[in-house]
């Protein structure tokens, strides 16, 4: 029998991952099929990749974009069902496994719907399927495609006749390419999409029969951890493996250049053979003061890139009526996942299956193959989903771990992380320093903007470091490129706002063309990438929240200066249409009285109360927003608390209102905690936030604000993606409110008790 591993699978004939409710409460994972010698097995321009249908009349969908929390398997099982007019019951989506889904890259940066709402991805195959069975039946009932109807998976002529899908193709192929032009549904004809269906996870995760990654059990499968050296950058001297040997259950100890793990049959028996192993490591690097670090990251070499200049910033500044400066500065912060990560590999000698909380499969199947020496295509990743991350925590890197020890052992091997190492050793959301001057003229008005950025990014690359490199660095000798100090390119013909280093209010001017979204022309925005001595990447809204931080409490401080109303203000550099239109929805929402901040008679002692707006048109055609906060600021202890948040949002035609909501509120409430409480912290030698005592997040029995969320429901526009915007704004629009309660303006996050009393100290 000739069957490729794609057929197999699909057919049935080997149970993928099985979620069942049975007494160990786990998840059992079988046989894997035949591997491909080529690694085009699933090819998404053809239909088959992406659509089937069994001979019951269900629907399969193929997708290569996953859901770690945002709701994207509602949704993309919405558009399905959607295009291809069957009830939402009848569609079973497969998301993220590299045997049977399209490689769709990394599920990140809110790109799951434009990817696949927009583009010749999932929403074109599910029409492009629906297209050719109307011409199946068109073909077997001897009439044309347009005189038939489908409700429900049932297609429908004159005088009656109908065929389901399961008749027309069930347990068959396609064998089509996928259609370019086949006609999708428009909003006004959505019945299945644009309406506020709950997560289909929903039930699962309130009840507790939800199945996590951490429940991923395989026979045979052996437990192991990773022995994190003591210090950043410290390197193996020596192992002693004998140190271990009375712990029963141990398997093996393995030791691979700096990587050190253990491996035992069962979990106690690993973390007490990780915590007594001897290893000798040879000194790390001496870490940079925390206090100074924002200094510290200046004075360091840069990569620089030049997003926009116009030329002229310093003349006109040198005519402006005042010039206006300030600096704002933005740390390290962790993802903190309440679940810490976890892993299952099982290798064997010419293959190997990895179950992962990884939101990228086709990149990690391609780091486990050049970790384990293995043809790209004998390497198979499925996405299970984990705790959240919401950018880059643990969960890759413990699939590499997992990976190496059962290759070591040739048997599977579950790893998961403890808290510490989780907090100790992720990749943290990178931390900033932004400056800002600006000129205003006699009338009140911007006349020039400059922007210059300092970005602490380990291996040199601006907003995503290489998710391998926590562990290929230590396993096949990858070593982060180097920053060498160079020059600002000139800007490129087009402008890229890369992670919104470019402010809102600002024309965006590159070779005569404007594409930002203010008004103001002479401008000057400078990206530079330092090295900084931890791993740095995407943390929910990578850089963007950092930038619009500076930019949006930037633009109250001129809002001050100059005694206008903040939103009135914006609205005058503003020429974008639909941002403009968030920021008046939102303060419409809000009731937002017209008056310049701070407002008049703060009180020295109790309650101080303010608001505060902030907005964003996300980099790269991904949606806008305005928030609105209300604070409440005891200026005796320095508390900020949260009253309300008012918040507008605009992606176009909205596929699920409910969970955008979802993910509006979500946004907001990460955000309020990153903007009032977490921070990494280290010594001079070691990170010293390393559990729930040391680094500090929203915690139980914090007051939850009341959320008022507006969405703008744009049909006539692509849809863009929504799951970034609340979170971007939060800390501008609090410490805005702040401003406005209190008269303190505070540049650097998290807004901290002790950072309020420090600066009200300043002020008196």
């Amino acid at each position: 029998m000739n069957v490729s591993r794609r057929d197999f699978l699909r057919s049935g004939g080997a149970l993928i991952v099985s979620f069942s409710a049975v007494s160990h409460g786990g998840i059992f994972a079988a046989g894997q099929g035949q591997f491909d010698t080529h690694p085009s097995h699933v090819d998404p321009t053809k239909l088959d990749s992406w659509i089937a249908v069994t001979a019951d009349g269900t629907v399969k969908a193929y997708t290569g974009k996953c859901d770690f929390g945002q709701g994207m398997f509602t949704a993309q099982t919405q558009l399905v069902a959607e295009e291809l007019c069957v009830p939402l019951r009848r569609v079973k989506l497969i998301q993220c496994d590299t045997s049977v889904s399209p490689d769709q890259g990394t599920t990140s940066g809110s790109q799951s719907t434009p990817t696949n709402f927009n583009a010749q991805n999932l929403g074109q195959a599910a029409a492009t399927a629906r297209e050719a069975l109307l011409n199946m039946a068109a073909k077997k009932f001897g009439v044309a495609a347009d005189d038939l109807t489908v409700t429900e998976g049932v297609i429908t002529g004159k005088g009656g006749r109908r065929a389901t899908y399961a008749e027309l193709i069930g347990n068959k192929r396609f064998h089509i390419a996928l259609s370019t032009t086949a006609k999708r549904r428009s909003p006004e004809q959505w019945t299945v999409l644009g309406k506020p269906v709950p997560s289909l996870d929903r039930a699962g995760l309130m009840t507790g029969h939800f199945e996590f990654v951490h429940n991923v059990r395989v026979p045979g499968m052996l437990h192991g951890r990773v022995v994190r050296p003591p210090e950043v950058g410290a390197t193996v001297a020596s192992v002693d493996e004998s140190s271990v040997r009375q712990i029963p259950g141990i398997i093996k100890v393995v030791v691979r250049k700096d990587f050190v793990g253990v491996v035992a049959e069962k979990q106690w028996q690993a973390i007490q053979a990780a915590q007594l192993l001897k290893v000798s490591w040879n000194p790390g690097i001496q870490l940079p003061p925390q206090e100074g670090y924002f200094d510290w990251l200046r004075q360091q070499p840069s990569r620089d890139v030049l997003l926009v200049d116009s030329k002229d910033v310093e003349q006109q500044l040198s005519k402006a009526s005042s010039v206006l400066q300030a600096k704002y500065v933005y740390p390290h912060q962790m993802h903190g996942s309440v679940g810490a990560s976890c892993a299952v590999a099982d290798v064997k000698a010419d293959r190997a299956t990895v179950w992962s909380a990884t939101q990228s499969v086709y990149p990690t199947r391609s780091i486990v193959a050049k970790l384990l020496g293995l043809p790209l295509d004998n390497v198979r990743v499925i996405f299970v989903r984990g705790s959240g991350c919401y950018g880059l925590n643990g969960a890759d890197a413990v699939s590499f771990d997992a990976a190496v020890l059962s290759h070591a052992v040739s048997r599977p091997v579950r790893v998961q992380l403890s808290r510490q190492d989780e907090m100790a050793w992720e990749n943290y959301g990178s931390a900033c320093v932004i400056e800002q001057r600006a000129g205003i003229d006699h009338n009140g008005a911007i006349i020039a903007w400059e922007c210059a950025q300092w970005e602490a990014s380990r291996g040199g690359r601006p907003g995503y470091s290489d998710p391998g490199n926590v562990i290929t660095g230590v396993l096949v000798g990858y070593e982060p490129e180097p920053i060498e100090p160079r020059a600002a390119a000139e800007p490129k013909a087009k402008l890229r706002n890369r992670s919104n280093a470019v402010p809102s209010y600002l024309a965006g001017c590159v070779a005569d063309s404007c594409a930002g979204a203010g008004t103001i022309r002479s401008e000057r925005v400078i990206m530079r990438t330092v090295a900084g001595p931890f791993f740095a990447g995407p943390l929910r809204s990578p850089l963007r929240l950092q930038n619009t931080f500076a930019h949006e409490g930037f633009m109250d401080e001129i809002c001050a200066q100059v005694k206008a109303d903040p939103v009135a203000f914006r609205l005058q550099h503003l020429r974008d249409e639909r941002l403009a239109g968030v920021v008046k929805a939102a303060a419409v929402a809000a009731r937002w009285q017209s008056r310049p901040s701070p407002k008049p008679d703060i009180p020295r002692t109790g309650l101080a109360n303010g608001r505060g707006i902030a907005c964003v048109a996300y980099e790269g055609d991904n949606g806008y927003a305005a928030l609105v906060a209300d604070v409440n600021v005891d200026v005796t202890n320095g508390s900020v608390q949260p009253r309300k948040f008012t918040v507008a949002v605009d992606c176009g035609p909205i596929s699920n209102p409910d969970g955008l909501r979802n993910q509006t509120e979500g946004g907001v409430l990460q955000g309020m905690s990153r903007a009032l409480l977490e921070e990494v912290t280290w010594d001079a030698r070691r990170v010293t936030s390393v559990d729930w005592e040391t680094y500090n997040s929203l915690f139980l029995g914090f007051v939850v604000p009341e959320i008022d969320v507006i969405l703008v429901n744009k049909l006539d526009v692509p849809a863009t993606g929504g799951g970034e915007l609340a979170i971007t704004l939060a800390a501008a629009a609090i410490g805005n409110a702040i401003f406005d309660a209190t008269g303190i303006r505070l540049r650097r996050a998290p807004f901290t008790s002790q950072r309020m009393k420090d600066a009200s100290r300043s002020l008196a």
